[in-house]
């Protein structure tokens, strides 16, 4: 079914623009994926694409797409900037089934990453992107960190996500378990007193726990890690930023 749709007040229009915000995500179950690339890793990992939006030519363009997907709207541009966040969409977006966040694996293993805090959309894409490009197994986060599937987020992990496991949960918990299979919890921290990385060699099973932007991680958090690390600095800058920190963290201790 293809429909053509050429007014901002439509109904479907409305529920687009409304899947900018956590509740509405929450409450229909649904996300949306601005870009061809993201629509064309989510149909690649064969997650359910309810619908697709393009303008006439990306459509027309991109005919063997459109034919994998039953409801298929065709909109002005007007419509795709109205929905989307980004400043020059590319004209194409879908709208697909939102994964289930809160479970626990039935076994500790692979290398994790958790984030406490990090409110940068941005910086939790980056890291989660990151995080695939080296091999860890899964991330998880708690709820004072950006919603994973907020359109900077989505945007930012450009289809990570359907290639790793993406948690929300209690860090503290999720800290125990861990330590109960035996596995190293590293926590970070901008402090000499902490363990320098490249002095921490852990095996295949580990956490690495990254902090709010200003803040860093949580006291409480700290007191329960194995390890704190910090990465020594040459230069005068103050710090680093907490992704590319992360970058570094995670393609070092996953060798």
């Amino acid at each position: 079914m293809q429909e053509q749709l050429t007014s901002i007040h439509n109904q479907h229009v409305k529920n687009w623009k409304k899947l900018q915000t956590k509740r509405f995500r929450r409450q229909t179950g649904l996300y949306l994926l601005d870009g061809w690339h993201l629509v064309q890793e989510t149909l690649k990992a064969h997650v359910h694409v309810s619908q697709l939006i393009g303008t006439a030519d990306e459509l027309q363009e991109h005919s063997d797409i459109v034919s994998l997907v039953d409801e298929v709207y065709e909109v002005t541009p007007a419509i795709m900037r109205h929905i989307t966040p980004t400043v020059t969409p590319q004209g194409i977006a879908a709208v697909a089934d939102l994964p289930d966040t809160h479970f626990q694996p039935r076994e500790i293993h692979g290398a994790w990453l958790m984030l406490d805090g990090v409110q940068d959309p941005g910086n939790v894409g980056t890291m989660i992107r990151t995080a695939d490009a080296a091999g860890f197994t899964g991330v998880v986060v708690n709820d004072k960190t950006a919603d994973l599937y907020s359109p900077k987020v989505v945007r930012s992990m450009q289809g990570s996500q359907f290639h790793l496991l993406l948690v929300n949960g209690d860090l503290r918990k999720w800290i125990a378990d861990f330590q109960q299979a035996g596995a190293p919890v590293y926590g970070t921290q901008l402090n000499p007193q902490a363990k320098n990385y490249r002095d921490v060699h852990p095996g295949e099973t580990f956490a690495l726990i990254m902090g709010n932007e200003g803040n860093g991680m949580s006291a409480d958090l700290l007191k329960r890690t194995d390890d704190n690390l910090y990465i020594p600095m040459k230069g005068e800058a103050e710090s680093l930023n907490v992704a590319v920190s992360a970058g570094i963290l995670m393609f070092t201790l996953k060798h």
